[in-house]
């Protein structure tokens, strides 16, 4: 199951994955009330990238893992929030408890939860008037722009999946989609964009968090790793810079909704 393979590398997917810019946590938090009293359930923390700050505000936070070993560095980054619990578990699978969720949150996360289950299952995790907070994460056009045009050079010579001629789209040419929650109210989206900067090993180490790279057989993934590092070492004088957008999508839970 590709969704797991992320337990693999959690003490590497907890140093390489970049948190979450403060300007979308400000945007969460004012948009849902977050805060002390607020029962929060989140889908998919990872190791705690959105998670800690969430918990800074002093909510009460229960985050359902499916990797075992990232609950555990989730965990280890939540000591200090003893309001904060993971629990092990497919959220698919998981039993929701009596009392309903003020905010349900998901981070990068949603894609992998199974289609005919997530949003009905958010809708029952839900009060009714909750409002269900999903952060999607996109590579846009931007940062070291000529880097990411020759790396396609080395995906297509490694990679078999990868798609002849794919470039990068501007943030402006990504559509918002809504389609699942199309159904709920007082829908919203923020988006804000962000560039990272990496030495050559840094990149190397966030790609090795991605499931596509990690599904790779071994020579094609070292073939893929050793191309992309030297094209950075000898073109880009061993550093680039990555654009990324972010969106956050905050629809809220009809009031009456038949099913939920």
């Amino acid at each position: 199951m590709l969704r797991a393979i992320f337990n693999e590398a959690a003490e590497l997917y907890d140093r390489a994955r970049p948190r979450y810019p403060d300007a979308l946590v400000t945007e969460l938090a004012a948009l849902t009330g977050l805060g002390p009293g607020t029962h929060v359930l989140e889908i998919g923390p990872g190791t705690g990238q959105l998670t800690v700050a969430m918990a800074e505000f002093g909510c009460d936070l229960t985050a359902v893992e499916l990797g075992p070993a990232m609950a555990e560095v989730a965990r280890r980054n939540l000591r200090p929030f003893p309001r904060a619990r993971v629990e092990v578990a497919e959220f698919e699978r998981w039993p929701l408890p009596a009392e309903p969720f003020d905010l349900v949150v998901s981070a990068t996360a949603f894609h992998w939860i199974d289609p005919a289950v997530r949003v009905p299952k958010v809708g029952q995790a839900l009060r009714p008037g909750g409002t269900f907070a999903l952060v999607t994460t996109e590579h846009v056009k931007g940062g070291t722009v000529d880097f990411f045009a020759r790396a396609q050079e080395c995906y297509e010579r490694w990679d078999p999946a990868t798609p002849p001629g794919l470039r990068l789209q501007d943030e402006s040419e990504i559509a918002t989609d809504t389609g699942e929650l199309a159904e709920w109210d007082d829908l919203r989206s923020y988006r804000c964009t962000r560039e990272i900067t990496y030495t050559t090993q840094e990149y190397i180490d966030a790609l090795l968090t991605y499931s596509g790279h990690r599904a790779l057989d071994a020579p094609d993934r070292e073939g893929l790793l050793g191309c992309i590092r030297e094209l950075i070492d000898t073109h880009h004088g061993g550093r680039i810079t990555k654009c990324y957008m972010h969106e956050l999508i905050t629809p809220r839970r009809p009031a009456e909704t038949a099913g939920y």
